[in-house]
């Protein structure tokens, strides 16, 4: 993968001058250690790929590390901050919340802290929604509740109205929270409030339980997502092993990217097939998936699928409709299960063989769960890490994991971009040698 072109300065609202309250806070018999601008995470670290480029560390492309300033740009005393959850339900949304909303009170000294209500509908006053005052009394208890305290909506609003929303309310700091397209729609915000000269950070915090976020290797939600869908295979597996001919199917999320299926798939090493957006298949034919299923049942008896919701869109009819696309822009996709479970029941009507077939879908309940321990922890970082960059006065940046550190990385290098499996590499290598596919094309 290419990064040399990515552009990966993080723009200011201008010199930070105030020193940060952070300093106050003592660790053991030492004071807090900041973070330095020019403190950088490569983004390749492969040791050949450095020699064959044949530079010097300093000129690679880096990425700014997350944490405190010792200098901040905002006032504490006189800062007003706002957060927006949009899209998707996400298990540690109401994580992420806490983090920021306790760092800003407790380490930082802000008091005015709102929760827009019901995503971007709450800048737009036609909805009437009320913003919501948060603090740690309001969020003390949140680990436990799924969901998002301030709700969420899906859909394009007018970017003026918002910019106006913020400059009326004298918001100097926005936090938003969401996907690719709600980060799209905060690279257009900040392009807004450039325009109109005014002090406002934007900062953003990857959400896509999918994990397709580009150059954040890691998202929020994530594990818990992979956690709930190995219960659903262990289910599908024993529903599958107690009946002659016993099929266990699962669809689980993933829309372009099927990094779900597959981490879930090598945690629980219960499945057969995997399907995915990222690699063809093919259902009938010598070598397609209906002829390998048949084979794996009178092999074995039972077998295991697991199906991204991207996967095997290229079944459905491409005509143009009305409903092509969601509030959010995005298409919508044909439901892959319900068409599996069709396509395998037909095929074996056919052929006159019984089996028994179980049809699992997790998608809505692992959404909108609480985030797991692992993630509880993954969201603290996050959210105190985009405080640290919003009150240095950063903006149109996203707060990131990339090789094993929390990173600023600019919205320009992600927005728009999507992670991907590769097939070729070490994620779905592994998930062919752990349930033994062989490849679904007809050649």
């Amino acid at each position: 993968m290419n990064y040399k072109d990515i552009d990966t300065k993080i723009p200011t609202l201008g010199k930070a001058k105030i020193d940060s309250p952070v300093q106050r806070k003592k660790t053991g018999s030492k004071a807090q250690t900041f973070v330095s601008d020019d403190d950088r995470i490569l983004i390749n670290i492969r040791p050949n790929t450095l020699e064959k480029m044949g530079k010097k560390i300093k000129d690679l492309p880096s990425l700014e590390l997350a944490g405190p300033r010792e200098k901040i740009y905002f006032d504490p005393s006189k800062t007003k901050c706002a957060l927006v959850t949009c899209g998707g339900l996400c298990p540690g949304l109401n994580d992420i919340i806490r983090s920021i909303v306790l760092e800003l009170h407790h380490n930082y000294g802000v008091k005015n802290i709102y929760g827009i209500k019901y995503g971007l509908q709450g800048f737009i006053p036609k909805y009437g929604h009320d913003m919501m005052d948060l603090n740690p009394e309001v969020v003390v208890n949140l680990l436990e509740r799924g969901g998002s305290i301030i709700g969420s909506s899906r859909g394009p609003q007018d970017i003026d109205e918002i910019v106006d929303c913020l400059d009326r309310q004298n918001i100097g700091i926005l936090f938003m929270i969401g996907g690719d397209g709600t980060l799209m729609a905060a690279t257009r915000i900040a392009d807004a409030i450039k325009e109109k000269n005014l002090k406002i950070s934007i900062v953003g915090i990857p959400k896509t339980i999918d994990n397709d976020i580009y150059l954040v290797s890691r998202s929020f939600g994530f594990h818990t997502a992979v956690d709930e869908a190995t219960r659903a295979i262990k289910a599908a597996h024993n529903e599958a092993e107690g009946y002659p001919n016993g099929i266990g199917l699962i669809k689980l999320m993933g829309r372009h990217s099927g990094f779900i299926a597959a981490t879930a798939v090598l945690a629980q090493q219960d499945v057969n097939f995997v399907l995915v957006p990222e690699v063809d298949f093919d259902l009938d034919g010598p070598n397609g998936f209906l002829n390998a299923l048949e084979k794996r049942l009178k092999l074995r008896k039972h077998a295991v699928i697991v199906a991204a919701e991207g996967a095997g869109q290229k079944f459905f009819d491409k005509k143009e409709d009305k409903n092509k696309f969601d509030e959010s822009g995005n298409i919508r996709l044909k439901d892959i299960g319900l068409f599996l479970k069709e396509k395998i029941v037909s095929y074996f009507q056919a052929k006159n063989m019984e089996i028994s077939l179980k049809y699992i879908d997790p998608s809505y309940t692992i959404r909108s769960l609480p985030a797991n321990a692992n993630d509880h922890v993954f969201c603290n970082f996050l959210g105190r890490d985009a405080v640290h960059a919003a009150m240095a006065g950063k903006t149109r940046l996203l707060i990131g994991r990339w090789n094993e550190h929390f990173i600023h990385l600019p919205m320009s290098a992600s927005a728009g971009k999507r992670k991907k499996i590769h097939p070729e590499e070490k994620l779905w290598l592994s998930v062919l040698e752990a349930t033994g596919q062989d490849s679904l094309i007809n050649e």
